[in-house]
């Protein structure tokens, strides 16, 4: 079993607040994780068990024994209001540790609920740093000081890419035949996603809802264009938007809003989208091997989206408050990620390939020339060595992430 970032933060959490809710995709180690941490497990999957919870929330809350895990708490989210009222008669720090498949602080009838009283904190796939049994958070260290001084186990590119096909999804990561692989993620879309759009609102047309995802696949990495992606899909925008909304909520795709910082530079107001796995990706373009990534058009869309999830996963686990953007001027300067923290500004690029030259850091220095929170400019690119470009600016091998 790999150790998560999370298994040393969440019991310090755990001292700070009467209400924990681990949020994230279905299968990526929740309830494993959740489970550490209380002896007493109450799974709401079970139709007995939601039953009674439904029928009087407030005993039902109130007969449990604490500390508690309440497993799959969007299946029965009037709990949260009887949680409310016994947190605010009796507030102990880690009474309630809650799970979720479905960010269920966004479903129109929780609200703000538990305002105050609840901390969220999101268990992603695993990150290629856990499955190695390395808790190095990669974005804290690039703003050390150590960075770029610093150790990584060197890789073939053909490895690398391997392991992004197969994501990070637990189950997944263990099934070593691409084509057995290829069946898991069908029962996964099949079996999870599909069950748990239920729980998030209705979908009147499945069919459609799936056939949206598909379209997604070919998106990922790219400006979201909301009225092209209805047209194609046949869907009017409204719909497209919800349904959209729908697979965030159960955090199968993210929006990454654009950076708008103090400069004179005209900056794009649109959000790109991103697949939250690379192995989900993967399997949607039909790319399971190295050289069907080589000949996919969608090979530099699949590394970029490994990199937005690693870098996802390492900013939610970071103590700091970092913000993180795309960036794209009115005259196509673009950079694929900006982290910001403290009034410094790391601008990172996605190249697929094994070489790196002084052109490809144009936008970067661009960058750099008119922000003066510029902290550093990486590429990271297929090769093997660190190298230095300039003052601030370097090519970082994605091997870095493993």
């Amino acid at each position: 079993m790999h150790k998560r970032f999370l298994s040393d933060i969440l019991p310090k959490i755990l001292k700070i607040s009467p209400v924990i809710l681990l949020s994230g995709p279905r299968q990526v180690g929740k309830s494993t994780l959740s489970f550490e941490f209380s002896d007493n497990r109450v799974l709401l999957d079970d139709v007995g068990v939601r039953e009674s919870a439904q029928k009087d929330p407030i005993l039902f809350i109130k007969n449990l024994k604490k500390p508690v895990c309440l497993d799959e708490i969007q299946k029965v989210p009037e709990l949260l209001e009887a949680i409310k009222i016994y947190v605010d008669e009796r507030r102990r720090n880690g009474d309630f540790l809650l799970t979720g498949s479905v960010n269920v602080l966004d479903m129109n009838a929780v609200g703000d609920t538990l305002a105050g009283r609840l901390i969220e904190v999101a268990l992603w796939p695993l990150s290629y740093k856990e499955i190695n049994n390395s808790l190095d958070n990669l974005v804290d260290l690039l703003f050390s000081e150590s960075f770029p001084d610093t150790f990584f186990n060197k890789l073939p590119a053909e490895k690398i890419i391997e392991n992004i096909i197969a994501g990070g999804y637990p189950s997944a990561v263990e099934i070593l035949d691409p084509e057995m692989r290829s069946y898991w993620f069908s029962s996964y879309i099949a079996t999870y996603i599909e069950r748990d759009i239920r729980d998030v609102g209705e979908v009147r047309n499945l069919p459609q809802f799936i056939k949206l995802f598909n379209l997604l696949a070919s998106r990922s990495a790219n400006l979201l264009n909301i009225k092209n992606l209805a047209n194609t899909a046949a869907l009017n925008e409204a719909t497209t938007e919800n349904y959209l909304s729908m697979l965030e909520m159960i955090f199968q795709v993210k929006r990454l809003q654009p950076y708008s910082g103090n400069f004179s530079k005209r900056l794009t107001k649109t959000p790109k989208i991103y697949f939250t796995d690379s192995g989900v990706l993967s399997h949607l373009l039909n790319v399971q091997t190295f050289s069907q990534w080589m000949n996919s058009p969608h090979s530099g869309a699949i590394l970029e989206t490994f990199i937005f999830s690693e870098l996802l996963k390492f900013i939610s686990y970071s103590s700091k408050n970092i913000n993180f953007y795309h960036y794209r001027t009115s005259d196509q300067k673009e950079i694929d990620f900006i982290l910001e923290y403290n009034n410094q500004v790391i601008a990172l690029e996605v190249k697929s390939s094994s070489k790196v030259t002084n052109q490809d850091f144009k936008h970067l220095i661009d960058l750099k020339n008119n922000c003066k929170e510029f902290y550093l400019g990486i590429i990271f690119y297929l090769g093997e060595t660190i190298l230095p470009f300039g003052d601030q600016l370097f090519a970082v091998p994605i091997a870095m992430f493993f």
